[in-house]
């Protein structure tokens, strides 16, 4: 292992996100409320920190697999530990467990609250928390692969291990030349959106943490009603598509911007989300009609933007759709566990997986019949091999399995089945809202501080793929790599 450049890159990290500190600094000091010195402290502790740790060690400049895999895990944890210091400083969260809980819900654009007035915190506290979202939408790991040049060699170790979906590939032969092609596409998107909601008379810094909330498919609502508090169709619609903009794999917008329309509309996996999505619209609409509306134009616009908050696990809410029938309840439940497209800022299993594990079933069904037929599963004209679709399946089957054990142990706190799931399926799935217990209109603040650590874990678990935290617990595996 490589120790002393592992420490070094989590260092530079540190210092990274002292950085990334300085704009809400800035927003407190414009708004002079009582949350200036508790940026300033944080600047200070985590700046220093991380300083030292990148100027204390020797190292090689080599980033094998294992390096990746620890730099990874403990980067998302050392970047939630200093980023719950500014709460805890200002007296906004004064419970480090609930705000670690926040920050990782914020790093991992999960969105779950344990705050119940949201609307009580500073304007720096309160762009922090929504920054946060914008932050890890693409990734930490990624963005500072993207600026830091110490990262050049050996730094698809990190995009590899930090990206979403079942095999991320570079856009371009260098991985910080990708890092940095997603993230101006990330930055256009993202001033894009801002433009929008301040032309639909949202004011600018609403705009920008609204934003920040939607392009990373985060959903910390910085109103207690959430996107509900906008009485405006418009502002709706453009957080509602660019909800779901966003949840699409960000390797085509490139593919877009080189002119390649054919490899965006052919693109299987895209086209699959928009159907789920479609479909999921109509069914909702026809089923709140008559029974929540009187309205359809309304039916169709709540079912289309939560519908795209689901899907996306970005987790905004206009209305409490906890108290929709149990038929649209279950196809939001389902949507939890689908989510985006691999390459985005989504969550949830991807539906490219959900996608190949179709193909799987239908294949399976045609041996049936055929046993000595060959059947390989495509997604459009790409064969997908057998030890991706072996890798989609374990996937699958290890999710299932973490959301049924956590499931069981958030339950031992006497909170009903419904609840249960959804907050396990909201955490893992970096969803943040869920039905029941931890619907639209609740928040987390009322579990123990053993299952916030828990459902904390799941929302890591989730942001970063399940492998990558779980094999760090299997060193058998990783430690016979050579050094």
């Amino acid at each position: 292992m490589n120790y002393g450049l592992v420490i070094k890159i989590l260092g530079n990290l540190l210092t990274v996100e002292a950085l990334l500190m300085i704009p809400s600094l800035l927003i407190a000091l414009y708004y002079s409320e009582n949350d200036q010195m508790a940026f300033l402290t944080s600047i200070f502790i985590t700046g220093i920190i991380g300083l030292i740790m990148s100027k204390s060690f020797k190292y090689r400049n080599i980033i094998r697999a294992k390096e990746g895999l620890v730099i990874v895990v403990f980067g998302w944890l050392l970047v939630s530990i200093f980023g719950s210091l500014p709460f805890v400083f200002s007296g906004s969260i004064p419970s480090w467990v609930d705000a670690f809980f926040e920050t990782v819900s914020g790093f991992t654009t999960t969105g779950a609250t344990i705050l119940d007035n949201v609307e009580a915190l500073p304007k720096g506290v309160l762009f922090w928390r929504s920054f946060t979202h914008w932050i890890g939408g693409m990734g930490i790991l990624v963005f500072t692969v993207a600026i830091l040049p110490a990262l050049g060699v050996g730094g698809f170790q990190i995009f590899k291990m930090e990206s979403p979906g079942p095999r991320p590939d570079r856009i371009v032969p260098r991985v910080r030349d990708t890092a940095k092609i997603l993230y101006k596409t990330y930055l256009i998107i993202t001033i894009l959106q801002i433009i929008l909601l301040f032309l639909g008379k949202m004011p600018l810094f609403e705009a920008a943490l609204h934003t920040f909330g939607t392009v990373g498919t985060g959903g910390f609502g910085i109103k207690n009603a959430s996107v509900g508090a906008y009485d405006s169709t418009y502002i709706h619609l453009i957080i509602g598509i660019f909800m779901i903009l966003s949840g699409v794999n960000f390797s085509l917008y490139y593919s877009l911007f080189k002119g390649r329309w054919r490899e965006f509309i052919k693109d299987g996996e895209l086209k699959f989300y928009l159907a789920i999505i479609l479909g999921s619209i109509i069914l909702i609409t026809l089923n709140i009609n008559k029974t929540i509306y009187d309205n359809m134009g309304l039916a169709l616009r709540d079912s289309f933007f939560q519908v795209g908050s689901i899907i996306t696990t970005t987790g905004y809410s206009t209305v409490d759709f906890n108290q929709w029938p149990a038929f649209s309840k279950l196809i939001l439940f389902s949507l939890m566990f689908i989510g985006g497209c691999a390459g985005s800022t989504a969550g949830g299993m991807k539906t490219i997986r959900v996608l190949v594990l179709l193909k799987l079933v239908r294949r399976e069904l045609s041996k049936v019949f055929h046993p000595r037929a060959v059947l390989p599963i495509k997604i459009g004209d790409k064969v997908v091999y057998d030890d991706m679709v072996t890798s989609i399946s374990i996937f699958f089957i290890l999710y299932i399995l973490i959301f049924t054990l956590g499931t069981i142990l958030i339950s031992l706190e006497g909170i009903d089945f419904e609840s249960s799931a959804s907050a396990v399926a909201a955490t893992l799935g970096n969803i943040g809202p869920g039905f029941g217990f931890v619907g639209p209109t609740r928040t987390y603040s009322q579990f123990s501080y053993p299952s916030k650590l828990l459902l904390s874990l799941f929302m890591l678990l989730g942001r970063l793929e399940l492998f990558t935290i779980i094999v760090l617990f299997a060193p058998s595996i990783w430690k016979k790599e050579l050094l």
